[in-house]
């Protein structure tokens, strides 16, 4: 079950991308090219390269590359169903799939989606405008909300009226029970879901309106918060990340993402310019919570009340460390203070907390010890035991191991003291795991200037290219895949890992200067090395010198005589290095041999 294919076609050719690209940042042309700051990655030089006539970007810093569809991806952080329908929607495509049900249950969402950003307007211009708002103005302005936060934060309003939304909207009761903004009384009537109550819409990553979490005010009567309904058909408490639409920017560039409890720490974060943060939606954090953390950064850092983050489910944190590759850090805020209060009264102070952020385990080891009685020999051992049991709970031994040392110093006891009590605190076994990704180099070979040639010239190379002429089994594979497909981006696709990176990052590079005829001499000469050392291999082997003699001969006479010819004569044949007719007799022996190598790979050569 999928998007049709060629829908997918028709965003990809139809996405402008350097208009999506400029979006994130700026781009400046440079021959063929735009160039600009990688948007994934810090830097100050730019190595972010954007081919408009190729559709591909690539960095040659990060070395992340792509279409417009994997640069809506990686920036948005996306699936690609998510990322074709996040650039349908802005070309205005309708799209297909391949199950009737899929179109019509995803049409369906898109418009509960679009009810729900229409609730989000109106409760805006409510808080903004109506008479009745003036309390819930007021109530903000105390709490340090001016109009540019309530702007930013589309902070709104639901009027007291039981119907009013409804009568806005003019859903069917369906409809309106779908988007998770009212429902049907035992009247008949339609109504609100939400009223009198300051608004806070809670965006999905995309930036698409998908519920609220409403505030009632301090003198009000029922509970101080309350949320879309758990019925509703685009809301999930359990999925969903308050703010995660304006943290992923920041989190994305500085690899940690901060997590808090409500929606005014987020804001309050924001306020403090710390915009990396996010807010659990009025529950505990789940594993499907620290799935989509992963994908924005891979270190979390825990910004709730100190006892709050020092009790959370250990045995939980070091599951999604192994599973997800992610890293959890706790910051250590004031006792009985909360990230929106600190963001009025000590922005700097916050600043710090999140900057000074300890590891979870060490956070949580720090404040068993601090609890003990230090002063004491009873009271060391028995602090000393308290924070072994913690560290027992951790999976890699390595970890655990750490902790020995430090523990012992602190309680002054004997590592090996601390040591048996490991041992006699049961806790889970396993090792660890850290994500990570392996350099790749970007050292530009003959045969990247073979394939950058067949990618921007393909009428100067495709005729003189053999897969023996590549001895890189990268190269080769993006070679193979160029050659047996129609365009770069099905090439890309078939090539897959390393090849199709080499592809992208080619892709965007200038091939104008290339000399197609010197680059195959250069192939060749090497690919012919590479004959001749394996068939003096083999004669070693054999013992039958006399028997190989004839093919090495002719390699090795033919490999010096390419690398005596002058480069400037496949340039400039009218040159001093030679005549035009010696250019010919060059080049028909450089495509001899060709013939030769590509007859012998084939096994059709007896020397």
């Amino acid at each position: 079950m999928g998007i049709l294919d060629d829908d997918i076609r028709r965003v990809r050719d139809q996405s402008d991308i350097v208009g999506i690209v400029t979006q994130h940042t700026q781009l400046k042309k440079t021959g063929r090219q735009w160039m600009g700051l990688c948007p994934f990655h810090g830097e100050k030089s730019p190595s972010f390269s954007v081919s408009q006539e190729k559709a591909v970007f690539y960095c040659f810093g990060c070395q992340v590359q792509g279409d417009v569809i994997d640069f809506v991806r990686e920036m948005e952080h996306l699936d690609f169903a998510g990322a074709v329908e996040y650039l349908a929607n802005r070309a205005n495509i309708t799209l297909r799939y391949t199950d009737a049900n899929e179109s019509r249950k995803r049409g369906r969402r898109r418009s509960l989606i679009e009810a729900v950003g229409k609730a989000a307007d109106f409760y805006h211009r409510r808080l903004l405008e109506g008479d009745d708002a003036g309390p819930a103005r007021s109530y903000l302005r105390a709490r340090g909300y001016d109009g540019d936060v309530v702007r930013k934060f589309s902070i709104g309003w639901a009027p007291e009226e039981w119907d009013s939304l409804a009568r806005h909207l003019g859903l069917s009761t369906e409809d309106l029970q779908g988007a998770g903004l009212g429902g049907l009384n035992k009247r008949g009537k339609q109504y609100d879901f939400f009223r009198a109550r300051i608004m806070f819409p809670i965006f999905d990553e995309r930036g698409d309106a998908v519920g609220f979490g409403g505030r009632k005010l301090p003198d009000s009567e029922g509970p101080k918060y309350k949320n879309s309904s758990d019925q509703s058909e685009v809301y999930d408490k359990g999925r969903l990340l308050y703010g995660l639409n304006w943290a992923k920017t920041e989190a994305g560039r500085m690899d940690e993402i901060v997590v808090c409890e409500g929606y005014t720490d987020v804001i309050g974060f924001h306020q403090a310019g710390i915009e990396r943060s996010v807010a659990t939606c009025g529950t505990a954090m789940t594993a499907d919570h620290a799935r989509k953390l992963s994908r924005f950064a891979p270190r979390v850092v825990l910004a709730y009340d100190a006892d709050g983050a020092g009790q959370a489910a250990a045995e939980r944190v070091y599951a999604w460390e192994e599973e997800f590759g992610l890293r959890f850090a706790v910051a250590a805020l004031p006792e009985g203070s909360d990230p929106g209060d600190m963001a009025r009264s000590d922005p700097e102070g916050l600043g710090r907390a999140i900057s000074d952020a300890r590891p979870f385990l060490e956070f949580r080891v720090d404040r068993a010890l601090g609890r003990g009685d230090l002063d004491t020999m009873e009271g060391r051992a028995l602090a000393a035991a308290d924070a072994m049991s913690l560290v027992a709970e951790h999976p890699n031994p390595l970890v655990r191991d750490q902790y020995v040392m430090g523990i012992a110093d602190r309680c002054r006891v004997s590592v090996e003291e601390v040591r048996r009590l490991a041992r006699s605190t049961p806790g889970r076994r396993g090792g660890g795991r850290e994500a990570s990704r392996a350099p790749v180099s970007t050292r530009l070979t003959s045969e990247h200037q073979a394939i950058r040639l067949l990618i921007h010239r393909p009428d100067d190379m495709a005729a003189h290219l053999h897969p023996v002429l590549f001895g890189d089994l990268i190269a080769r594979t993006a070679y193979q895949a160029l050659v047996g497909h129609e365009d770069l981006h099905a090439a890309r696709e078939a090539a897959g890992g390393e090849s199709a990176d080499l592809l992208g990052r080619l892709a965007v590079q200038d091939a104008t200067d290339d000399d197609p005829v010197g680059v195959l001499n250069r192939l060749v000469s090497l690919a012919a090395e590479r004959v001749a050392v394996g068939i003096e291999a083999e004669a070693r082997e054999s013992g039958d010198l006399a028997a190989y003699q004839e093919p090495i001969s002719y390699l090795r006479t033919e490999i010096i005589r390419l690398r005596e010819i002058p480069a400037s004569r496949w340039e400039e044949p009218g040159s001093q290095s030679g005549s035009e007719t010696d250019l010919e007799s060059d080049f028909e022996s450089l495509e001899a041999l060709l013939r030769w190598l590509v007859e012998y790979s084939e096994g059709g050569s007896d020397g």
